[in-house]
């Protein structure tokens, strides 16, 4: 049953939305980190997923509808353009921030699961380490000269072969799992979200102020839920209902 649009938010503009289609995937990598292994075959469900990662702007107006006070670093020059990610929401926050955005049209708007995002992040390529291939991010235009104090707005470089852009790049971004190191080698090989508990919640994505600004794709990352950093924000997912599935299914399978 989808939720009805909260009358105090009304006329919300909605982030535009890619299709991220259904299949299978090999999950995790032997370049990284333990925490990224044993590789596995991963199967997601279609689902949409945000082209930009939350803005400002974006955050702005769900600070005004239901009055909450905004983030850390918000009136920081260094972050507070309108198009830049926002920074500094914990992982509550952005929850609270999607459950909004569901209220007020009527769709059904989360976190993704980490799954999700390595999947999206990938862009349908398999066995690569970043959503261009296997160059360095150094090889990247205007590498050296990039998110010097902050990080950039949203969409200024190339999107992903799904029509995301900054996916590994910018800030973190959090997913909805709990975070465990061992998950992969109990995670069940359909849609899987994550442990049932746990300490710190996941995140992915690469982030402005660290040495190597884009990270790869298998890269995993989590903090404390209630932490909020300069280089954390998150992008939106949004669930399909059961005929859309099938209906891109079937579109998979036949072509």
């Amino acid at each position: 049953m989808s939720a009805l649009p909260d009358p105090v938010s009304a006329h919300v503009p909605e982030p535009h939305l890619v299709t991220i289609p259904v299949g299978w995937f090999l999950m995790g990598s032997d370049a990284g980190q333990d925490n990224e292994l044993p590789i596995h075959r991963v199967w997601i469900d279609s689902f949409q997923f945000a082209a930009h990662q939350v803005t400002n702007a974006d955050y702005a107006r769900f600070l005004r509808a239901v009055g909450k006070l905004p983030p850390p670093f918000w009136h920081d020059p260094n972050f507070s353009h309108p198009q830049q990610p926002v920074v500094g929401p914990s992982w509550h926050e952005a929850v609270a921030y999607c459950d909004w955005l569901a209220r007020s049209t009527g769709r059904p708007y989360r976190l993704p699961t980490e799954a999700e995002w390595e999947r999206a992040a990938r862009g349908g390529v398999e066995g690569t380490r970043f959503p261009w291939g296997d160059a360095a991010p150094e090889s990247l235009p205007n590498y050296a000269t990039r998110w010097r104090s902050g990080p950039e707005p949203v969409g200024l470089s190339a999107p992903n072969a799904y029509g995301l852009f900054d996916i590994c790049a910018n800030v973190h971004e959090w997913c909805s799992d709990w975070y465990a190191a061992d998950y992969y080698s109990i995670a069940p090989d359909r849609n899987p979200r994550g442990p049932e508990t746990g300490t710190r919640r996941a995140s992915r994505g690469g982030s402005w102020r660290h040495h190597i600004k884009v990270t790869r794709c298998a890269a995993r990352s989590s903090i404390p839920p209630h932490l909020q950093y300069a280089d954390y924000g998150f992008r939106v997912a949004c669930g399909l209902d059961a005929a859309s599935r099938v209906s891109k299914s079937n579109s998979s399978m036949s072509s």
